[in-house]
């Protein structure tokens, strides 16, 4: 039997490597949600032209993306990389086309690649022989498309048919000696829900189920839940979701500020297919509401169908496109050696605990579709269990392609999982790392990140420092948090050494990753956003003498330390960039995309790190390593600009408090970033100590922060190197 079995595998090895390069064709669309593919089990509609590459390919199980939001995911997929390392984190990002993507190794081995519809990604293509795509989000109807050459032009008609169009077009025009590489990147069903008008009254008279978890009042779990903006019962928009014409005439119902985009781009037949489908049921649900006999309960279920319906008709566009690229595939005689994927950027909630959108670690965004059709290589109607992450694709289609996947790509190709699907390969992972980074943009979801495994799943909120834990099988809605259950108290360790080691395994390092704290409330008060945007104000009205860099120590110039710095720097013109809070990455934030190393001084006295101690005791190397970085940011930002770097001061009573230690074993390391000449190192701590070691409370009365004597005590102390560079 093992004879046999190794005859096997040497047979299917010798067939894959004498199969001629397959093409591959990439049909991917945006925020299409597994629930909405009838692959998938939906009950909420079918997709019938997907569904053939489930019959005759893999459905793939547990399918995963790394960052749920457009951008990232597309960066992800691009480069086989997590968003910490291709620097695509935040859809306000620009993407580094200049780094490693599949498309470039794929044309550099002999593949013709082109790419048309959504991209997403602010630079420009490259790596494709030819590019037609989408600014930005792209529109509907009539969609503009930006050329290689740098114009605009429109095309009349729907978009996701246009963007089909065009594909097969350009199918018919490659040389056909070569393999070739076609992404066909559709806008659809992402937010704006505008169905095609053939498509419009297709739903018409059903009423679609609500989810489960639609009425989910978010107890069981983290307080961070309730603060953000994705709510079908407040937050979508009068005109832009809804469809309605005019003034919000209803604005405790619905929200306002986003306009229809769409209805503008209309042909006028466009325009009337448009109004004589949404203006009388519009116009019908208003009376009604007008007149009062609608309950809170029944607009919040009307607001449901419409975004629901229109979202299944986007949806029912794109299926319809999938088979005619299908059927041009067929046409051409392509299809026996072309690799077919489709695959969405991320999931999507509808109406899941009372959401759109994405964004969060839970299964209804995390989860992404993905299907794989290759006829003789991946078994018809196989649905593989391991799990697998949009990082993966670019290793794949390079094996596939018989081009060498470099090292630095930290997805795995798929070829072991699509050759034999119902056996789990030796050494395949057994966990999938998550990270999101938004933070304080539209929706305000809070950045985290966490760990799945086949049955649990671990997250991380930095803001509020929490863990949350779900068991997935006991609780596949995910609505109570297990993290302090005590029944789960070894799960909840292992699950957590797993996440560090995965974290150390990728390279991350959140000490160095730019991060904002704008969620960050006080009640309603939206404390770091606003002493952000006052400092970067301030900022921009240098150069300035002295610029004091830090956390809320630095912060306690502007209340403790007050009068202090008025008899010390008040005849300067010296600014204040402390924020109380902050930790390495907030001030690497800060300074690039605050923009606040336009203060320009001619000396910053930079002291940071003690909340990253303090708050998750983070190993001194990386809270060094963030440190490092904003010394470089300071040297590429403002190359003038002399830095005073200090040791970061003693905290906790005695000199064996764990958090001291920290510290000091940080400035151990800090002291090395000292260059003689730009960069100067001082440790001051020793000006705070009793003679024994200790911390007097009344030099740091709740041994951290200073007194104002703490302030004079620290003026003196640099006041020395300050007059050496001409600072007194």
């Amino acid at each position: 039997m093992k004879i046999l079995l190794l005859w096997v595998l040497a047979l299917a090895v010798r067939v894959h490597a004498e199969r001629p390069r397959p093409n591959i064709v990439f049909l991917f669309s945006d925020d299409h949600a597994l629930q909405a593919i009838s692959a998938y089990g939906s009950k909420l509609t079918t997709t019938p032209q997907i569904d053939r590459l489930a019959e005759a390919g893999a459905v793939f199980e547990n399918s995963f993306c790394a960052n749920s939001l457009c951008g990232p995911s597309r960066a992800c997929i691009l480069t086989g990389k997590h968003s910490h390392v291709n620097g695509f984190r935040r859809n306000s990002n620009r993407f580094d086309g200049d780094q490693p993507t599949f498309p470039k190794m794929l044309q550099a081995a002999g593949y013709q690649t082109a790419i048309f519809g959504k991209w997403h990604l602010g630079s420009d293509p490259q790596g494709f022989d030819h590019w037609e795509v989408l600014p930005g989000q792209g529109h509907y109807y009539n969609p503009d498309f930006r050329q290689m050459d740098g114009s605009l032009r429109r095309y009349p008609g729907y978009s996701t048919d246009v963007i089909a169009d065009r594909a097969m077009e350009w199918l018919g025009s490659r040389d056909p000696s070569r393999p070739f590489l076609l992404m066909c990147q559709f806008k659809a069903p992402h937010r704006g829900w505008s169905p095609a008008p053939r498509f419009l009254d297709r739903l018409e008279g059903e009423v679609l189920p609500q989810p489960e978890t639609f009425g989910d009042h978010y107890e069981g779990r983290s307080g961070l839940l309730k603060e953000n903006e994705m709510s079908i019962a407040k937050d979508l928009q009068w005109a832009h979701d809804l469809k309605f014409k005019g003034p919000n005439r209803f604005p405790e119902f619905f929200a306002s500020g986003m306009k229809n985009e769409e209805y503008g781009r209309m042909s006028p037949a466009q325009k009337k297919a448009w109004d004589d489908y949404y203006e009388p049921r519009n116009e019908k649900f208003l009376a009604e509401l007008e007149a009062g006999s609608l309950t809170d309960r029944d607009v919040v279920d009307w607001k449901f169908q419409r975004f629901l319906s229109d979202y299944l008709k986007c949806v029912a566009a794109v299926d319809e496109n999938v088979g005619r690229v299908l059927d041009e595939l067929d046409r051409r005689g392509l299809a026996e050696n072309t690799l077919v994927v489709y695959a969405s950027d991320q999931g999507f909630y509808l109406g899941e605990h009372g959401w759109f959108d994405k964004r969060w670690m839970f299964e209804e965004s995390m989860r992404m579709p993905l299907l794989m059709r290759w006829p003789g290589v991946i078994e018809a109607g196989s649905r593989p269990t391991a799990l697998v992450q949009n990082i993966d694709y670019a290793p794949t289609f390079l094996e596939a392609a018989g081009v060498p996947i470099s090292s630095d790509i930290q997805g795995r190709s798929l070829m072991p999982v699509i050759e034999h699907p119902k056996v789990l390969p030796s050494g395949w992972r057994d966990a999938v790392y998550y990270a999101y980074y938004e933070n304080d943009a539209i929706h305000e979801v809070p950045e985290h990140d966490g760990i799945r495994n086949d049955r649990y799943k671990l997250m991380r909120f930095p803001r509020t420092r929490e863990w949350q834990l779900f068991d997935l099988v006991e609780d596949p809605h995910e609505l109570r948090s297990v993290h302090d259950d005590p029944l789960y108290r070894e799960v909840f360790e292992g699950m957590k050494k797993r996440y560090f080691d995965l974290r150390k395994f990728f390279g991350v390092q959140s000490a160095i990753i730019p991060s904002t704290r704008g969620d960050e409330r006080q009640g309603k008060e939206r404390t770091w956003k606003k002493r952000n945007a006052r400092l970067t104000r301030l900022a921009s009205e240098g150069p300035y003498d002295l610029a004091f860099i830090g956390d809320s120590i630095t912060h306690g110039w502007e209340s403790t330390g007050k009068q202090v710095w008025q008899d010390r720097y008040g005849k300067l013109k010296a600014i204040n960039l402390g924020i109380g809070g902050d930790r390495t990455e907030h001030v690497l934030w800060r300074l690039t995309e605050g923009r606040q190393c336009e203060a320009k001084p001619k000396v910053a006295v930079v002291m940071i790190g003690t909340n990253n101690t303090g708050h998750w005791m983070q190993e001194p190397q990386e809270v060094a390593e963030g440190v490092k970085v904003i010394l470089e940011t300071l040297r590429e930002q403002t190359p003038d600009t002399r830095v005073l770097l200090l040791g970061i001061f003693p905290r906790g009573e005695t000199a064996w408090d764990p958090a001291r230690l920290n510290n000091r074993a940080i400035n151990d390391r800090l002291r090395t970033f000292a260059d003689g000449e730009r960069v100067r190192y001082l440790d001051v701590g020793g000006v705070f100590l009793e003679e024994d070691g200790r911390l007097s409370r009344e030099i740091m009365p709740d041994l951290l922060h200073l007194s104002a004597e703490g302030y004079r005590r620290w003026a003196d102390a640099i006041a020395g190197p300050l007059a050496e560079w001409g600072i007194e």
